[in-house]
């Protein structure tokens, strides 16, 4: 895949209340608004793995990230569906690989932003 800075992509999807749980044995995290449904029968979400939706994105790409930074602004619950967009601000072509830098902002189906961040790493030829 050629990549170069101001390309865009996109990835979309929901979670289920069955893969919160899976996420909360793999990695500990049974915070109660993780492992309780509210009224409406949804659990939130774990940041982190609102975060992987771009994880997809990365790996079409062959990216190694070096660095991520989050900025978790709302809550994701089992209900709502979230587009990730990535957006490649730098690329630099260094001998065997490119320094790659992007942008990242994920939005519930209200179009509100629930999570944006920056990442650095490479992609190796």
């Amino acid at each position: 895949m050629e990549i170069k800075q101001g390309d865009v992509f996109t990835w979309e999807r929901s979670f289920t209340v069955e893969e919160v749980l899976q996420f909360a044995e793999i990695t500990g995290d049974k915070g109660r608004h993780h492992m309780e449904r509210n009224e409406e029968g949804e659990v939130m979400v774990h940041g982190l793995l609102t975060a992987s939706i771009g994880t997809k994105i990365g790996g079409d790409m062959h990216y190694i990230a070096r660095e991520m930074v989050m900025e978790y602004i709302r809550p994701v619950f089992t209900s709502d569906t979230i587009s990730c967009e990535v957006t490649i601000t730098k690329v630099k072509e260094v001998e065997g690989y490119k320094n790659v830098e992007v942008q990242s902002v994920y939005r519930n189906q209200k179009g509100k932003e629930v999570l944006k961040g920056t990442s650095y790493g490479i992609i190796r030829h």
